[in-house]
């Protein structure tokens, strides 16, 4: 094996853990994402800190938590002169470093065709974004096909956005993806390693399966949803208000288990032929010579409801919310192994560099995963998540969440791990209250006054520099990282 590894990170959009049989889903067969798990790491406990799509990409991208680089809506996105204040996507240091790298499907930015570092790009973008004229745009033109919006389909809102796709299943949005990605392993000759990203669109919502993959499941294997403890009020009727809104247009104000079954079922659907894209991925590694050089890395942004808590999508901090799948394949170990401790999908990013030999930027939150025998990585002890909508504090076994609308919870999920009681009035919480708030809020003010240090006016004494003493002298900015 060549002494730096290629480098395969591989995110599917909106998937949630529990719908992979290899973390115990028993209606659905996942085999080719479960093979990462039987000769890797497969983290039993990964959580994305903020799941929405922008904020989890820009965490990823930079290495800094939702707070410290600024992005805590999908509406934001990175300043444009990131390498102004000193800070360098992780694409950007790889590249540095001799490495090839490309960014295939989904990615998120703004505006949508930046290279945020990547040299290699072939874009299909969000499902909802109809109007951006990316790279499967013009393959569905070319064959005939436009993107469409979900209530151009039968029963679209009737099924509260789960319906069957008019595009055919070979020039679907994950089928494009897939094909794009081993075209670029296929192309690959030189002797530089290389670093691709694949962002499947899917099973992110509309929930729009090719009927030969639809045909598979049955909504009466479907499991059935968390019920609805009525604890987020504000949160479900601002759920539902925002879905009525034209990039959806569902009413979910009438959400019932015949609904919720039905979007499982054709969420089974999406994820199952992901799970077939990723296994021609790997045969593509396989077939071109790569497999034994290439670390592969498997995770999504966030979860997906499907109608856990009454709700739909994500964006909160619920379980089915931020709970996502990891898995790790090294070249060099194939004994499956499960990581129980926590893990951050953050660190997915100090994880890339230390694989490639690079050092891990003093601006970074972001650290190695446990279990790789990488240098500098300790097992989290619990999860900070932030969101302009709320922010968590989950230590494994008790979660605090405040969220913007004035709604606070406090579960204990060893013994509540469905989220039905809040113990946040409970006297016999409150030095457990105390103490998750204060670290929670150490976390916040720390994480501020990093994104502001390109704000400083020197990262020294200026009562004696001889330059301050004189006129005209003017500060740096933005300032630097020391």
């Amino acid at each position: 094996m060549r002494q730096k590894p290629n480098l395969v990170f591989i995110m599917p959009d909106q998937l949630r853990a529990d719908f992979l049989s290899c973390y115990g889903a028993g209606f659905i067969d996942t085999p080719h994402i479960d093979g990462l798990a039987l000769q890797g790491l497969r983290y039993e406990r990964a959580y994305s800190p903020s799941p929405l799509c922008v904020p989890a990409r820009c965490t990823l991208l930079t290495g800094r938590n939702a707070v410290t680089n600024g992005v805590l809506t999908n509406e934001r996105f990175l300043r444009p002169d990131l390498a102004g204040g000193g800070i360098h996507t992780w694409p950007e240091l790889l590249a540095g470093a001799g490495y090839a790298t490309a960014a295939i499907g989904k990615m998120h930015f703004y505006p949508w065709e930046l290279s945020m570092g990547f040299e290699h790009r072939v874009i299909c973008e969000d499902k909802r974004w109809l109007d951006v004229d990316d790279d499967y745009q013009r393959h569905l033109q070319e064959h005939g096909y436009r993107k469409m919006h979900g209530n151009e389909h039968e029963g679209y809102q009737e099924n509260r956005g789960a319906f069957v796709h008019q595009v055919p299943l070979e020039h679907s949005w994950d089928r494009f993806v897939g094909d794009e990605a081993c075209r670029y392993i296929r192309e690959q000759d030189g002797d530089e390693p290389f670093a691709m990203m694949v962002g499947f669109p899917g099973p992110h919502c509309p929930y729009d399966p090719s009927p030969e993959y639809l045909d598979l499941f049955d909504e009466n294997e479907m499991p059935p949803s968390i019920p609805d403890a009525g604890l987020t009020p504000q949160l479900l009727e601002d759920r539902v208000a925002s879905n009525k809104g034209a990039w959806n247009g569902v009413d979910y104000t009438e959400f019932d288990e015949t609904h919720k079954r039905r979007i499982r079922t054709h969420y089974a659907a999406l994820v199952k032929q992901i799970d077939d894209e990723v296994g021609a991925i790997l045969q593509a590694l396989r077939s071109t010579g790569r497999w034994e050089e290439t670390v592969v890395i498997f995770c999504s942004d966030h979860g997906d409801h499907l109608g856990d808590h009454g709700l739909i999508g994500k964006g909160d901090f619920y379980e089915a919310s931020i709970k996502v799948p990891l898995l790790v394949r090294l070249p060099w170990s194939h004994d499956a192994t499960t990581v129980e401790g926590f893990a951050s999908i953050g660190d997915i990013t100090a994880t890339l560099l230390a694989l490639a030999g690079c050092p891990l930027p003093s601006y970074m939150d972001s650290q190695p995963l446990p279990g790789l025998g990488l240098p500098g990585a300790p097992t989290r002890e619990r999860i900070f998540g932030f969101l302009a909508s709320g922010c968590m504090n989950f230590d494994g076994t008790w979660k605090l969440v405040r969220y913007a609308n004035g709604e606070e919870l406090l579960f204990n999920l060893d013994e509540d791990p469905t989220e039905q009681t809040n113990r946040l009035a409970d006297p016999a919480c409150s030095d457990t209250l105390r103490r998750l708030d204060a670290e929670l809020t150490r976390e916040w003010m720390r994480s501020v006054n990093a994104a502001n240090t390109d704000k400083i006016v020197a990262h020294h004494p200026l009562y004696n520099d001889k330059e301050y003493g004189k006129k005209g002298w003017q500060r740096p900015y933005p300032q630097t990282f020391p």
